[in-house]
């Protein structure tokens, strides 16, 4: 009695172990779960061991685990989701080896998003080392749909055509035009094949070791095609000399072309291709290996706008040729930029330097558009665009007036240029009066009470009898806005040049430095305003915004905001009221004596084809107070009776003051007029 009771207890805890063990195993929603997390996280090996043995069998490992992510790498598949809804009630029979469950796959590929549902088949199969449980019975359908059945996946893309840039009148400035690529056969070169190398090398602006690095490449055979370089096909004279080479063989084809090369380099920069490093950074659905992208200037600025979006379509094929649609996305070609830039006279303000390092500028004073953004010397991005040559850009780095230095985004002490915007404030805060009249000896000044110590100010010339603020302005006179300058409370005088916009952000389009009034917030001292206020001390800025800083004459007191792209919209203000327009004409009237009159500082420009006015300026390079150093000249200047075209330049390194850089000025609207 004793044992058959035993038995009976050891039967009831074996069926009691194995419902408990029955109710801890997980149910096929759950082990699917799993699956979709691995899924999602694209851990292809993990979710290959949790297929079933038939999935298996019919797929190995490394071709199921392969396959998969060759193709999500290919396809550019991200942010994979697979979702699937839950049974109300849980499936208890313990007994069934075969469910099945519905599932909804989105993920983001090269081609646009792709959704698509499907059925997983879940197995029950006891194995050894976990016991029961259920595994997915894999098919290639899981990949997509279409491909169920074994077809193979074909991608197109379509490459977006680059946005080009032209000026206000339509004239290009980059452009996508027709080239040729120059490629060569191997096999061609013959018996003279380093005599050849050499040539081909010296045409193209390359060197023999970039040749010999393009054929060295592992897909290389006697026969094929190399391509080394692309050329303008306009240049016929070049082509045909390559061409005559027997290894040289061209292709048609289109690329990125700077008509006005130097002239606008630094203004329009350049593209090149995309690097590893690029890559990291840029958007993987716009960009890849063989992209080009804006390396400076406006090229960079637009990046965005210009370059547009690849066209793609994902597509099942079978051996029959027929492709079934997976995911399409339309190419989005890049938008051209309109500027309010004149090509033709950026290209005189640039051909007006010709042995001196400079910078210029040119505005419409009423509107604020710019004109011309000119950086001397420069580089041709034509040479940087396709093939880099290490040679030239050697040559380039160590030519000493800097041709790669864009010299139009930086800031640069203006000296006397500046005066017009102190006299402004000036008049504005009531400081002087327009009739106030300064009794100046010498050519020389300090502050009686030796603070300063043995520095003194020096003025262009003496003056006849006392000062004035025209006067002052016609022959550029230190001392006077030195003197005016220090009776203000120097916070008074740092917010009148606020209001230019000094040391602020300047709104452009085209990244400029921005212009500081000194090294910090505050005057260190009255020498140091006394030296601001005539442009010298540590004042400094940019030719832009020394050209929009004479927008308040012709706008009524208002700072114009200075725009580079061309728009239908009415001009904007940068700042309102930055001085008191009923001292506009007076200002103006004086800019016309600094020409005209015989004590005037800019006579070289009093020329019969056009009246102008203007201010000259020339700024002292030191380090130190007592330090005697290099000079830049200035000159601003713009048509007397059609204010409509406002020049700043400057020329570094003068040896006459300002006179060089007033008759290059005048010559260039001598050229214009």
């Amino acid at each position: 009695m004793m044992k058959k009771y035993i038995s009976t207890l050891v039967l009831l805890l074996l069926f009691m172990l194995s419902a408990c063990q029955q109710e801890n195993e997980p149910t096929a929603e759950e082990r699917f779960a799993d699956y979709t997390k691995l899924w999602e996280e694209k851990k292809f090996e993990q979710m290959y061991a949790m297929l079933a043995e038939p999935s298996k069998e019919e797929f190995g490992k490394e071709e199921a685990v392969q396959r998969f992510k060759n193709i999500y790498d290919d396809l550019g598949i991200e942010n994979v989701k697979v979702s699937f809804a839950k049974k109300e009630e849980e499936e208890k029979n313990q007994n069934k080896k075969e469910t099945t469950i519905p599932f909804k796959v989105t993920m983001d590929s090269i081609a646009g998003e792709i959704s698509f549902n499907y059925e997983a088949k879940l197995l029950k199969e006891e194995r050894e080392e976990e016991g029961a449980n259920w595994y997915v019975d894999w098919n290639q359908g899981f990949i997509f749909p279409q491909i169920k059945d074994g077809q193979g996946i074909g991608v197109a893309t379509t490459k977006p055509e680059r946005g080009e840039i032209f000026d206000r009148n339509g004239k290009g400035l980059a452009i996508n035009a027709e080239f040729r690529e120059i490629g060569v056969v191997p096999q061609g070169f013959g018996e003279k094949e380093a005599e050849t190398k050499k040539q081909i090398a010296e045409l193209l602006n390359m060197t023999v070791e970039q040749i010999d690095n393009a054929l060295s490449a592992g897909w290389v055979k006697p026969d094929s095609y190399v391509p080394l370089k692309k050329i303008p096909a306009k240049e016929e004279e070049k082509i045909s000399k390559l061409t005559s080479l027997p290894p040289v063989t061209t292709k048609e084809t289109t690329g990125r072309y700077y008509p006005y090369g130097k002239a606008a380099a630094h203004l329009t920069g350049h593209i090149d291709k995309i690097t590893a490093e690029d890559l990291e950074e840029m958007d993987a659905e716009k960009y890849n290996a063989n992209s080009m992208i804006g390396r400076k200037g406006l090229e960079l600025v637009f990046e965005k706008k210009l370059s547009g979006t690849p066209g793609a379509k994902i597509y099942a094929k079978n051996e029959n040729g027929e492709n079934t649609l997976i995911a399409q996305k339309e190419v989005v070609h890049g938008e051209d930029v309109n500027l309010t830039i004149d090509a033709e006279l950026q290209k005189k303000l640039h051909e007006s330097y010709q042995k001196k390092a400079g910078t210029a500028t040119a505005i419409n004073p009423k509107t604020g558009e710019a004109l011309a953004l000119v950086s001397y010397p420069a580089y041709d991005p034509n040479n940087y665009t396709y093939g880099f040559d290490p040679e030239l850009h050697k040559k380039l780095q160590e030519n000493t007036l800097q041709p790669l230095l864009n010299r139009f985004s930086k800031t640069y002490a203006p000296g006397s240029v500046i005066k017009p915007v102190t006299a402004g404030i000036l008049l504005t805060s009531g400081t002087i009066d327009p009739q106030e009249t300064m009794k100046i000896d010498g050519l020389q000044w300090a502050k009686e009470d030796g603070s300063w110590g043995n520095y003194k100010i020096t003025r262009v010339s003496e003056s006849e009898g006392p000062v004035d603020i025209t006067n002052a302005m016609i022959r550029s006179d230190n001392i006077f806005f030195a003197r005016a300058a220090i009776r203000m409370k120097p916070e008074e005088f740092r917010n009148g040049l606020a209001n230019f916009g000094f040391s602020q952000e300047i709104p452009f389009e085209y990244p400029i430095q921005a212009s500081q009034i000194s090294n910090e917030d505050t005057f260190r001292d009255d020498l140091l305003v006394a030296n601001t206020a005539y442009g010298q001390g540590e004042l400094e800025m940019s030719l832009l915004h020394l050209a929009i800083s004479y927008t308040p004459l012709f706008n009524e007191g208002n700072l114009l905001d200075p725009s580079l792209v061309k728009t239908e919209e009415a001009k904007a203000v940068w700042k309102e009221n930055a001085t008191d327009p009923q001292y506009n004409d007076l200002i103006k009237n004086a800019l016309r004596e600094v020409v005209v009159n015989p004590k005037g500082t800019a006579r070289a420009a009093d020329i019969d084809d056009v009246k102008l006015s203007g201010k000259t300026g020339t700024a002292e390079l030191k380090r130190t107070l007592d330090e005697k150093g290099e000079e830049n000249g200035w000159f601003v200047t713009y048509p007397t009776d059609n204010p409509e075209l406002l020049v700043a330049m400057m020329v570094e390194n003068v040896e006459e003051g300002s006179s060089e850089v007033v008759e290059q000025a005048a010559g260039v609207f001598q050229d214009i007029r």
